[in-house]
């Protein structure tokens, strides 16, 4: 898997960056199984708000979904 780590902000490139999670309600949910869903994380610059990176937690959970 091909990953960078992103270190500054694509829209005012700011270098300090944090991490959040969206949970409970807004959790995400495969479409067509019955799951408890994962938590969203955000990598989000904390100086213009911008999300950078945003993806589920536990992506097993979404296995076989698509098709």
């Amino acid at each position: 898997m091909n990953s960078r780590k992103a270190l500054e902000c694509p829209k005012c490139g700011g270098k300090e960056l944090g991490k959040g999670k969206q949970n409970g309600y807004g959790a995400m949910y495969p479409e067509n199984k019955v799951s408890m869903g994962s938590v969203v994380e955000f990598i989000i610059c904390t100086e213009c708000g911008f999300i950078i990176e945003s993806y589920v937690k536990k992506p097993e959970k979404f296995k076989g979904t698509l098709f």
